[in-house]
């Protein structure tokens, strides 16, 4: 199944197949059931129909607006186009890419309706992710009322954001949570990264940031490794660490941490899903999250 899905009544399928051939879209005919198989597996879903079918079709499979698919309405009169779940994440966009069908996009978030960006979509023009999402209603709130502003940090550098300042950073699906020795060298932050990697089959690429804890803001060759790469690291305080489920029991109980490579891992993971339960390379300690 491609990653964009048009569903459509049986009768507004011609019209669906328009708009599954402007976007490179799979069609499905509506039936019982159907957005619960196609919610899981699908990005971004067009539904050709009444709003009111849509609405109860997925009022019980929404669960996060990180991870949900973006879902636009089409109305049946082939006239408007309306992000239902997901503006801010790929709904806008969506229909306003289906203007190009001549339809009429609806747009009711308040940032894009008043004719701003919200964090969302600064992050995705610009290829980023967003580390710590709880920020993003402050901020957005923060662009509405004209007091949110807009900082480039090049390395190496040191920032600290508070609670109402969205941090991004290049766009990824893993976080590799890293803890170390004292006196660690950058040769073997980088060295045990790379081993990582090829062991869980992950491209560099494809990860978002590296993670550790405030404990460790002094070491310079795990800071120096990690720029080395190059990546981003950031440094998690102990509330944060401590607030995460773990699958492995750690030694860091005696600095009062639950645990480093992992719970580092998943605090500022999208999924936190271990894909790499902890593990010792060396004198460095990784786990990845997805």
């Amino acid at each position: 199944m491609k990653d964009t899905v048009v569903i459509a009544l049986p009768r507004f399928l011609r019209d669906a197949g328009r708009i599954a051939e402007f976007l490179d879209a799979d069609v499905l005919e509506y039936r019982a059931g159907i957005f619960a198989d196609v919610f899981p597996v699908a990005r971004r879903i067009v539904a050709l129909m009444s709003m009111g079918i849509v609405v109860r079709g997925i009022a019980l499979l929404i669960r996060d607006k990180w991870t949900d698919p973006a879902v636009v309405v089409v109305t049946p009169d082939f006239s408007y186009a309306v992000p239902l779940l997901g503006g801010h994440h790929g709904a806008n966009e969506l229909a306003k890419e289906l203007a190009g069908l001549g339809l009429v996009p609806v747009i009711s978030t308040a940032t894009e309706a008043t004719g701003l960006d919200s964090v969302e979509a600064v992050a995705g023009r610009t290829g980023c992710d967003i580390v710590n999402r709880d920020s993003t209603r402050a901020v957005n709130t923060g662009i509405l009322d004209g007091t949110t502003k807009i900082y480039s940090v090049p390395g190496p550098g040191i920032v600290i954001a508070g609670p109402d300042v969205s941090v991004l950073v290049h766009k990824g699906d893993f976080v590799v949570g890293i803890g170390c020795r004292k006196g660690v060298t950058a040769e073997e932050v980088t060295s045990a990264v790379r081993a990582a990697l090829a062991e869980g089959g992950i491209a560099q690429t494809d990860v978002m940031l590296f993670s550790t804890t405030a404990k460790k803001c002094g070491e310079t060759g795990l800071i120096d490794g990690i720029a080395a790469i190059p990546a981003n690291l950031i440094f998690l305080d102990d509330d944060t660490v401590n607030a995460q489920i773990t699958a492995t029991p750690s030694k860091a109980k005696k600095i009062g941490l639950i645990g480093v490579a992992e719970p580092c891992a998943l605090a500022v993971s999208k999924h936190r899903e271990l894909v790499m339960k902890k593990k010792v390379f060396g004198k460095v300690t990784i786990a990845i999250a997805r």
